[in-house]
């Protein structure tokens, strides 16, 4: 199984959109058995909250539900847990790396690092811009899911 982790500050907005449109598109792709996908925040700041309205709204435009949601610190235990620890932003590689105490094997990276265009997600707390922020989420989670699947191939020699 394949465990994923986004973070972003909050856990409201871009965490929680990249969580459910990649558990949205492993579920188109067949493979939602061989994922285990979840979000986290790397503050306090807005901890037990549901998705934020416009993000939720955004995802609603595409049919992607994000109900039951709650917005869940980042700790030292899910480096353990998970494969991968996926960061909206440097901001938040740099606080992941320091709730993680670092970064040894290699599981910390940029969610845009797995596109042609590697940079930071537009933060739509601060742009007021969910749409950029959703093609930002929508093309780093085609980008990861094409990476991951990719791998599994190779190691299952179907590739």
């Amino acid at each position: 199984m394949i465990r994923v982790l986004f973070v972003c500050h909050g856990n409201i907005c871009r965490s929680p959109m990249a969580e459910y449109v990649m558990k949205d598109l492993v579920e188109k792709a067949g493979l939602a058995a061989q994922f285990h996908i979840e979000s986290a925040a790397t503050s306090r700041e807005e901890l037990g909250n549901p998705v934020y309205p416009p993000a939720r709204r955004k995802l609603a435009e595409h049919g992607i539900a994000c109900g039951g949601h709650a917005a869940r610190e980042l700790t030292q235990s899910d480096y353990k847990e998970f494969n991968l620890l996926i960061g909206m932003d440097n901001a938040n590689l740099r606080n992941m790396q320091r709730i993680c105490g670092g970064d040894s094997d290699g599981k910390i990276h940029l969610l845009l690092d797995y596109t042609r265009h590697p940079r930071d997600v537009a933060d739509p707390w601060y742009t007021g811009d969910f749409e950029e922020t959703w093609q930002d989420v929508l093309a780093g989670c085609q980008g990861l899911l094409k990476e991951l699947s990719q791998k599994r191939g190779e190691q299952d020699g179907t590739k």
